[in-house]
């Protein structure tokens, strides 16, 4: 086997489209020395790991790319990605979906916290800030190595959106997004800008709101065309997290993360502006909220708690 460098392992858990598509960003860009893929799916694992490979030789360094059919076999990671889990049904309750995801999510958290005690988690899988309360639960780690990607995307979609209306900086623009991944994020348009110059300046009122609305349909507008969801900007998403990650960047994402007391909450995993570097998230930054930004915060929190309080009625976390 080829010899490992420090910090340089990621494990990725579900070789979906999502998963496939972080692993191929990853070896693309050369961030880390070895990837592997897991799938329940042992072969969709190993297909895609050895297409990957193959793409690696027009990479500027030589990644690893193995696909591994044994949870087991997920070892000693620096970073953990959980895409795994499965799309909602037309006939499916949101409870039904919230426990099937749940169980998936409990069981590969409890597979890393065995394998791969010292890893940082990213977590991916829908809903995203629930699924991440799961894994920080399950796993009993700090909360700095639990983190959810859902910011990420949602920032990487409203610039994209910015850019449909202004027609320059796509590359400048420095977008946030807070409270969770799903009908109650926030787009925050007041606090985002094109190269320092303020967003507010540049558009008017309209404009935004048009921009915020559009950003929540982000998902939606593009499973309208494909007939399935988003792959290539999720898979973008968590690969830039994880280069954060293990380049101890020290970069600011919006992320998912476990509050205590930060924003007036506790006990709950909700998108705020984070620092992400060597430790997962370095540091929580605390922003003064305007009164209908707050008002929307809360809301967004009641409703992440509200899917927990399921669970926990359930009694899904008994036997932890």
């Amino acid at each position: 086997m080829v010899g490992r460098m420090v910090g340089r392992r990621v494990g990725i858990i579900g070789a979906g489209a999502v998963g496939a598509t972080a692993a191929y960003s990853l070896a693309f860009t050369g961030t880390c020395h070895e990837i592997l893929l897991y799938d329940i799916v042992p072969e969709v694992a190993i297909g895609k790991a050895i297409d990957i490979s193959q793409s690696t030789n027009y990479s500027p360094r030589g990644t690893v790319v193995r696909g591994v059919v044994k949870p087991e076999e997920v070892k000693d990671c620096d970073v953990v990605v959980i895409t795994a889990g499965v799309p909602r049904k037309k006939d499916m309750t949101r409870m039904q979906l919230l426990d099937i995801n749940a169980k998936i999510v409990k069981e590969v958290a409890q597979n890393i916290k065995k394998y791969s005690p010292n890893a940082i988690v990213l977590v991916v899988s829908n809903p995203l800030d629930v699924m991440t309360y799961v894994a920080f639960r399950v796993l009993g780690w700090e909360r700095n190595r639990v983190i959810g990607m859902g910011g990420a995307l949602d920032r990487a979609r409203m610039a994209y959106q910015i850019y449909q209306k202004i027609g320059f900086g796509m590359s400048q623009v420095r977008p946030m997004v807070i409270g969770n991944h799903g009908e109650d994020m926030i787009p925050y348009p007041e606090i985002t800008s094109i190269a320092g110059v303020p967003l507010p300046q540049l558009l008017s009122e309209e404009d935004m709101e048009d921009i915020i609305q559009k950003t929540k349909q982000g998902g939606a507008e593009i499973v309208k065309y494909l007939k399935t969801s988003a792959f290539y900007a999720p898979g973008r998403a968590v690969s830039v997290m994880v280069e954060a990650i293990l380049s101890d960047e020290e970069k600011v994402i919006p992320s998912c993360v476990y509050l205590d007391g930060e924003y007036g909450h506790k006990d709950v995993t909700i998108g705020v502006p984070c620092v992400i570097g060597a430790k997962g998230v370095n540091k929580i930054i605390e922003i003064e909220l305007e009164p209908k930004i707050k008002e929307k915060f809360d809301k967004a929190v009641q409703s992440v708690k509200s899917a927990i309080v399921m669970l926990e009625d359930s009694g899904f976390f008994e036997s932890l």
